[in-house]
């Protein structure tokens, strides 16, 4: 067998979500996800730290983008109008190489641990909307606000996109998301 095996991340990925639809997160470890892959249980420690990690993989790209993406905005834009262009910026260019979102979604949502990996996620995403807003001038309480805001919002915008069976763009569903978000302050 190859040291680097082309598409060998691909297939621990695919691997993985096979097995977790199949037999449950917590039923499933490192070397089955590795041998349905046709691979070594050493090389899947070459692409991931562990089991979790192979649903999150890439996530580490997502707030240092979003802050990019927040600090590239119109300098003029008000903070939530900001970080809204931001998310659907990244967002849609996020659902462009997700594969088995739905899929990925239902695992996530049988497991407690990976919930909680999923809300440290967030965390990072919270903290990089929140730094680049304070980088724009914005005080930080009202980055820290706008930035959970805006964290909801997206998660919620994805949901829709996944529960759409990505027929909608993600733009549509943010928009969606965005308009309830501004009626539902209105309203108080």
């Amino acid at each position: 067998m190859a040291r680097w095996d082309p598409g060998a991340e691909q297939r621990l990925k695919r691997a993985a979500l096979e097995l977790y639809l199949e037999r449950g997160y917590d039923n499933v470890t490192v070397t089955h996800i590795a041998e349905r892959a046709g691979l070594t249980r050493r090389s899947y420690f070459r692409y991931f730290p562990d089991k979790r990690e192979v649903l999150f993989a890439g996530s580490e790209r997502l707030p240092p983008a979003l802050a990019e993406a927040v600090l590239t905005a119109n300098p003029d834009a008000a903070p939530l109008t900001a970080a809204l262009d931001a998310l659907a910026r990244v967002g849609a260019q996020l659902v462009e190489h997700v594969d088995g979102a739905a899929e990925r979604r239902a695992v996530i949502d049988a497991s407690p641990e990976l919930q909680e990996r999923e809300r440290t996620k967030a965390a990072a995403i919270t903290e990089a909307i929140r730094d680049a807003l304070i980088q724009r001038q914005v005080s930080t309480g009202t980055a820290e606000l706008v930035a959970q805001l805006a964290t909801v919002a997206f998660h919620n915008a994805f949901r829709r996109w996944i529960e759409a069976d990505e027929h909608a763009s993600f733009g549509s569903c943010l928009d969606a998301v965005t308009g309830e978000l501004r009626a539902a302050l209105a309203a108080t």
